[in-house]
Parts: C-alpha cells; sequence; structure tokens
C-alpha cells in the first residue's frame, strides 16, 4: 500500500505560511540557500514545480519517491494567479477545494467532497507514494492517513502565520527516523507514524 507523506518546511515554531498564507518563497520566510537546497533537488526532485524544473536540468529525471500530489486551494492558488494551472505536470494532481468548481486544467482534478475517502482510495492503488504538499488546514483533515511527516525545519521563528496542522485537537505519535542536518540551519527530520 502507498503512503501518504506530508512533506513541507516549516519555521521552528511550526508555520508553513505567512499569516495571510502568502507563498512563503521569495518573501523570506524561509532559507532560500544552502546545501539542503542539494539535497532536495537530488534526493526528491519530484517536489520541484515543472516550470523550474527545465531551469535546474531536472527534465528528463524520473520522480524518486511520489507520483501522486495533494494540495488544498490555498496552497494552488499562487501559481494559479501567475498563469500555472499544473504546477507539477509530472505527478497526478489533486486540489481539494469547495469553492474551485471547475478544473482550470485537464491535468488537475479537483477534490470537492471527502477528501478522506480520496486519500484511502489514492493509497489502495499500486504504485509510488503521495505528497501532501500543503497546507495546514487540508493537513489537519488527512491527519488520520498521514504515514510518514518530512520536515524541511527552517532556523526561522515567525511568530505567526498557516500552522503546519490546522484542526482540533488529537494527539498522534510518531517516531524519529532519519534527521538530516545540513551548514545552513536547515534540518529535514523524517517521522513515521507508531502503529497502534
Amino acid at each position: 500500500m502507498r503512503k501518504l507523506i506530508y512533506f513541507v518546511a516549516s519555521t521552528l515554531d511550526g508555520f508553513i505560511a505567512a499569516p495571510d498564507g502568502q507563498d512563503p518563497t521569495g518573501i523570506g520566510f524561509f532559507v532560500d540557500e544552502g546545501d539542503h537546497q542539494t539535497e532536495v533537488l537530488t534526493e526528491f526532485p519530484d517536489i520541484i514545480p515543472a516550470h523550474a524544473r527545465a531551469h535546474l536540468g531536472l527534465t528528463d529525471v524520473e520522480n524518486k519517491h511520489f507520483d501522486t500530489v495533494i494540495m488544498g486551494r490555498v496552497t494552488y492558488e499562487p501559481g494559479l494567479k501567475l498563469g500555472v494551472t499544473s504546477p507539477y505536470a509530472h505527478l497526478r494532481q489533486y486540489v481539494v477545494s469547495r469553492s474551485i468548481t471547475e478544473s482550470p486544467d485537464p491535468a488537475v482534478e479537483i477534490i470537492s467532497e471527502d477528501p478522506l475517502a480520496k486519500v484511502r482510495e489514492l493509497k489502495a492503488e499500486d504504485g509510488k507514494d503521495i505528497w501532501l504538499c500543503g497546507g495546514g488546514k487540508l493537513a489537519g483533515v488527512l491527519r488520520p492517513e498521514i504515514d510518514e511527516l518530512i520536515l524541511k525545519l527552517n532556523p526561522v521563528i515567525a511568530g505567526d502565520g498557516v500552522p503546519l496542522f490546522a484542526g482540533g485537537f488529537e494527539s498522534q505519535h510518531f517516531t524519529l527516523s532519519d534527521t538530516k542536518i545540513f551548514t545552513s540551519g536547515v534540518m529535514h527530520l523524517t517521522y513515521v507514524r507508531k502503529s497502534a
């Protein structure tokens, strides 16, 4: 069975975006440069958006971990405002939204009903793992199905913003399975859900 992996950048105080939901890329929210970027490009080329892959020499690079991505509307919209309707064309793309009634791109499927049911259906299929790329509200909804959490922990304190998980209180336990520390100050922490 495939795994749902929440692979996301976070501040030390647990925020993944600015308070207004603004895409943190380019606004100084996260550490943009450093040796942690090489790790992402070589080990996780799957998460590089389609419009940046050619520029980074990743056009013909195979996906190593994921063949499917699921994201919330707020995560999808910044690219959409720039005319990017299919941000991860190298993956099967799903956007969870009740306000987007029709997909702006045939390669993007809108999930307007129960996202948990859809994720369970996707996990039962054959293939590579499923990347949950954001946001915090969707992560809160899909929390029961998250098998692994990969945090790109940045040495930044934001004070406010979109939390890593939004939703009601319910503790779930994970085991730290891998740690990578970079000279940039960023750490990649991999956690696997503990079995019940």
